[in-house]
């Protein structure tokens, strides 16, 4: 999923950096300036997705980044949850190029 999401996101001209987990994400939003898109998943090893994007949007300059979930998760409170926390968007894993393009344009990211 990864290498599909990467893809995508580099033909839509976003540079691509990785994180292996929340917290490595944060501090790189924290150390190198917000960037315009992250890309989520919901269960992720020391800190959550839930966690990482209430401490995101908390950050200054944390409100601007659009954040897509990309999870296995579609119970409706699961995303509740997420949007109530600040996700723009939710993708459902499995998916493929165009499904998260589509979603992309959706929320003006593409």
């Amino acid at each position: 999923m990864r290498a599909v999401s990467r893809r995508v996101v580099e033909s839509l001209g976003y540079a691509v950096a990785e994180a292996e987990n929340g917290q490595e994400a944060l501090a790189r939003c924290e150390a190198g300036g917000m960037p315009d898109l992250i890309l989520l998943d919901w269960n992720m090893p020391i800190m959550s997705g839930i966690e990482f994007i209430t401490a995101l949007r908390a950050q200054p300059g944390g409100g601007g980044p659009k954040v897509v979930f990309c999870t296995t998760e579609n119970d409706p409170t699961i995303v509740g949850r997420g949007i109530a926390a600040g996700a723009d968007g939710f993708v459902t894993k499995p998916f493929d190029g165009e499904t998260l393009q589509a979603r992309l344009q959706r929320l003006g990211a593409a």
